[in-house]
């Protein structure tokens, strides 16, 4: 879907983006995160027309359109960090006065306008002048507009930055319904905890470097050296301790009254085909789970803590 290769930003002497190639996948939902001044925001802007780079190239799709061009700005929905003042628009005449800039037919945007008022849970307000909104109603107005021409890439830029606790709730649940209606998402966030939630891959930028990037999951197993797995059992433990202890892709780390950690370097399929291998061998499991990563300590391993 986004395709980025060797693209870099450069003001005098400073490189904002060095060298940044990245493939985010259609129907992905992706976290874009890293220390102030990592260079996120910057990519961002250049991927949406906003900037132009030093070099390097930006394609979504198929498209070999310019970035920057109409034919790729209508690829892409841009939901930036800020919302612009509008003193005197109703939420009916914000949207209608960003679909005419699409070239949309009145009929077609009013049609739209609703079903993306009721998608963003805003139906209600459809009379409201902008600037009564409260923060979380103008992001998620923000994003019914960004969604407006159907764009193929919806880019958020801090969508919950400023927001309360309930208003960031209503935006990722907002977020993981467009997700779950296939569309390819990427959002720039320094909430972390809210990312590993929604998101199922992110990429890490450090000093204007992408460390690395992929699934999260693929990406917490790689730098821990393997899955770390707990199991529970009912039979004998040392059966399970040696039947373990002779596979070649397992460490068992901790044997205690009917129950094993272990670290398992293998795929999720050798990880299933390993619970199999237990049942057939009479071990009797009652629980066998993954320890679940933790994004904030892997953001502090992978920047050395940089804020």
């Amino acid at each position: 879907m986004l395709y980025i290769n060797d693209m870099s930003k450069r003001y005098g002497s400073f490189t904002a983006v060095n060298h940044l190639s990245l493939h985010i996948p259609e129907g992905d939902l992706f976290g874009f995160v890293g220390p102030n001044g990592a260079g996120k925001t910057t990519t961002i802007r250049i991927v949406c027309g906003l900037l132009r780079a030093s070099e390097g190239s930006v394609r979504i799709g198929g498209t070999t359109a310019a970035v920057g061009s109409k034919e790729m700005k209508r690829l892409i929905g841009y939901v930036p960090d800020f919302f612009g003042v509008y003193d005197n628009l109703k939420v009916r005449e914000y949207m209608d006065m960003y679909g005419s800039m699409y070239g949309m037919y009145s009929r077609d945007i009013a049609k739209l306008t609703d079903d993306l008022l009721e998608l963003v849970n805003l139906t209600d307000k459809k009379e409201v002048y902008v600037d009564t909104l409260s923060r979380g109603m103008k992001q998620r107005l923000c994003v019914a507009r960004a969604l407006l021409h159907n764009p193929r890439l919806l880019i958020l830029d801090e969508p919950n930055s400023g927001l309360d606790p309930r208003a960031r709730v209503e935006m990722k649940e907002l977020l993981k319904n467009l997700h779950s209606m296939g569309k390819t998402i990427v959002i720039s966030s320094h909430i972390l905890s809210e990312l590993s939630e929604m998101c199922n891959s992110i990429g890490i930028m450090n000093h204007g470097q992408l460390v690395t990037a992929g699934l999260i999951e693929d990406i917490m197993q790689q730098l821990a050296g393997g899955s770390r797995i707990h199991i529970r059992i009912v039979s004998e433990v040392e059966p399970a301790v040696r039947i373990l202890k002779e596979q070649a892709n397992v460490t068992v780390e901790s044997v205690r009254e009917n129950e094993l950690i272990i670290t398992h370097r293998g795929t999720d399929s050798e990880i299933s085909a390993l619970i199999g291998y237990l049942i057939q061998n009479q071990v009797v499991l009652t629980d066998f789970h993954r320890e679940e990563g933790n994004l904030e300590s892997l953001f502090m391993q992978l920047t050395g803590g940089a804020q």
